[in-house]
């Protein structure tokens, strides 16, 4: 690389740091930071241990956003010290190092601006992610499991944990359904721009014919919502059955009925959980992913946007998808809301979904400045 082409790069990467660092108002976040350890070393601090772990939580998260932003103005700074001395002597090694650290630097500026799209109410949330395939056995099934793949290595890939809170696999091969927890500062924000319906088309490997086919798997996005939400959940309009969990491949399997299945009666509304050891865990988790939903319904009608919603969700199928992926007779990923797309279909299969969600975060954020 040509040390004008870096220079110039670099001054792309200031120019960044410096939008950046006008949005965050560093010195009101390092007072905000100040205020709150004043708070955590006074004597009753402990007195109320809820409030305590909550202030502790907010200001981890504040130290977490001022450390991110401090230490990519300083990796930017230090490119730029380096060009300097290049400039003056001419040292391949040294040059070789440093053009290893500019794409290392910019691909954790890319990540920030991404992050820094993400102001939700939710967006912090860890997530709950459902996946289940449409109409179309074995077919469809097999798809569900490929997105249940390509989220789970685009969670490992961000350094999200996720566990399986409940799994259903299909009759010859991949699953009838799946619901993931998904747990990471933002990770509601980076995955809810992913709920909807995703089309495959493909050469079918179980068609004997080699005929093209096409399936259809829903995805369902919620926020994993904590105890200071409140739902009211009327104990007589549930109905809570326990079955035998299994894990992914019938693996894990328990020889007790451990898992746990809640049905909200009133909406049809339905979570399980077979995750955790114990009943009691997995009842538990079961209804709390039953209050994220719940609370999802009554935002959403109170938006007035249950129906457009319902709409888009009541049929997995032609017309209502959200993103295609198209294997044959081209390699193609297309985004229908803001038209992205990508020929490296095996990438992002395996979980290069960023360029995708950044599109959509900058998309819906171009809609809320026009409207």
């Amino acid at each position: 690389m040509e040390l004008s082409e870096v220079k110039k790069q670099l001054e792309a990467m200031q120019a960044m740091i410096a939008r950046f660092g006008r949005s965050l108002d560093l010195d009101a976040l390092n007072e905000s930071i100040a205020i709150n350890e004043n708070k955590m070393a006074q004597p009753d601090f402990w007195n109320d241990q809820k409030t305590a772990q909550k202030l502790i939580s907010e200001n981890n998260e504040l130290k977490a956003r001022r450390d991110q932003f401090t230490t990519l103005r300083d990796q930017v700074n230090d490119l730029q010290d380096t060009l300097e001395l290049l400039m003056m002597e001419n040292d391949p090694e040294l040059q070789s190092e440093m053009e290893t650290q500019l794409k290392q630097t910019q691909v954790a500026l890319d990540a920030y601006r991404l992050s820094q799209l993400l102001s939700g109410k939710y967006d912090a949330k860890d997530a709950i992610l459902e996946i289940h395939p449409g109409a179309g056995g074995t077919e469809a099934q097999d798809w569900g499991e490929m997105l249940l793949r390509m989220y789970t290595r685009w969670a490992d890939q961000h350094h999200f944990t996720v566990e399986i809170a409940s799994y259903e696999a299909g009759e010859e091969a991949g699953i009838k359904s799946v619901t993931l927890l998904i747990k990471g500062h933002n990770a509601y924000g980076y995955l809810h721009p992913e709920k909807g319906v995703h089309r495959l088309v493909r050469i079918s490997p179980f068609d004997s014919a080699n005929r093209r086919h096409t399936s259809f798997a829903s995805v369902d996005v919620m926020p994993e919502l904590d105890e200071e939400v409140e739902v009211n959940i009327d104990p007589s309009d549930l109905r809570i059955d326990t079955f035998r969990s299994s894990g992914a491949g019938g693996q894990h399997i328990n020889k007790t009925e451990s898992a746990v299945r809640i049905t909200h009666l009133p909406t049809g509304i339905v979570t399980s959980s077979q995750a955790e050891r114990s009943q009691l865990q997995n009842r538990v988790t079961a209804m709390n992913m039953l209050k994220s939903k719940l609370y999802e319904l009554e935002e959403e009608k109170k938006a007035q946007e249950r129906a457009k919603i319902e709409g888009e969700q009541a049929e997995i199928g032609w017309g209502s998808q959200i993103r295609s992926y198209v294997f044959h007779p081209y390699s193609l990923v297309k985004d229908n809301r803001t038209g992205y797309e990508t020929h490296d279909v095996q990438g992002v299969m395996d979980g290069n979904l960023d360029p995708f969600i950044n599109a959509y975060l900058q998309w819906k954020l171009s809609k809320k400045t026009t409207d």
